[in-house]
C-alpha cells in the first residue's frame, strides 16, 4: 500500500510522516518511505529541477513527457521494490506534481492529474490531503530557519492550496481511490490524521522481524 501526504508546504505532512514512521517502528510494523522524484533520468532530472524552481526551462507538453518518465521509472525501480515489503509513505507525490505543472503552465489541474494517474503502478491507495489554512502554514514556515523556496510565498500558497483541491476532486474522479481531507493545524488533528493512516496501515503491514 502507498499511502502519499499532499498539501501546501508548512501543511504538516512532514510531521505526519515522521508521526506515522516512529509509531509504525513502535508498534514493529514495517513502513517505509519514498521521497516524490526518482532521479534516474539525467534529461528528466534537468527539468524537474527547473520546475521545482519556478523556472520551466521547456514547454508543457516536454515538462508531462519529463515528469511520466521520471514516474514510469519511480514505480518500477523504487516504488515497486519498496512495496514488496510492505506498505509505503511518501511525503509529496503524483498530486504535488500536478499542482506544480498547473501552476507554472496554466492548464487545468485535472489534465495533469489524469496523465500522472495514467501511471497505474505509481497510484497511492490512500491519500491524505492536509488542507491547513495558508496562513497558519505561512507563519510556521516564517519560523524555519531556510530559505523560502518557490511556491512558498503566501499568494503563491493560497493558489497551490485552491489547486491541491481541484485535483484531489480530480485524482477521485479519475481513479475511484480513496482521499482524506483534512487539515492539520492542532495536535488533535495530527491524533486523527494519524489515527486514521495507521488504521489503514494495520490492514496490509507486515511487522518487522525483531532482532
Amino acid at each position: 500500500m502507498l499511502l502519499a501526504l499532499e498539501g501546501i508546504a508548512g501543511a504538516g505532512k512532514s510531521t505526519l510522516r515522521d508521526r506515522l514512521l516512529a509509531t509504525a517502528a513502535y508498534e514493529d510494523i514495517r513502513l517505509g518511505h519514498i521521497g516524490q522524484f526518482a532521479w534516474l533520468s539525467l534529461d528528466a532530472t534537468r527539468t524537474i529541477i527547473g520546475l521545482r524552481v519556478g523556472r520551466p526551462a521547456s514547454t508543457a507538453v516536454r515538462a508531462m513527457a519529463a515528469v511520466r518518465r521520471d514516474l514510469d521509472l519511480h514505480a518500477r525501480h523504487n516504488l515497486t521494490p519498496a512495496l514488496s515489503l510492505g506498505p509505503v509513505v511518501a511525503d509529496r507525490f503524483a498530486l504535488s506534481t500536478a499542482c506544480l505543472l498547473a501552476l507554472l503552465y496554466d492548464r487545468p489541474v485535472a489534465h495533469y492529474v489524469q496523465q500522472v494517474a495514467e501511471v497505474t503502478a505509481a497510484r497511492a491507495k490512500l491519500t491524505v490531503l492536509l488542507t491547513t489554512e495558508p496562513e497558519l502554514c505561512h507563519t510556521r514556515l516564517s519560523k524555519r530557519p531556510t530559505t523560502r523556496r518557490f511556491g512558498e510565498d503566501p499568494s503563491t500558497a493560497a493558489r497551490l492550496a485552491d489547486l491541491y483541491e481541484q485535483a484531489a476532486n480530480a485524482w477521485t474522479e479519475t481513479t475511484g481511490l480513496p482521499l482524506l481531507r483534512h487539515p492539520c493545524a492542532t495536535e488533535s488533528d495530527l491524533d486523527l490524521l494519524a489515527g486514521a493512516c495507521l488504521d489503514r496501515l494495520h490492514e496490509t503491514a507486515p511487522h518487522a522481524a525483531r532482532t
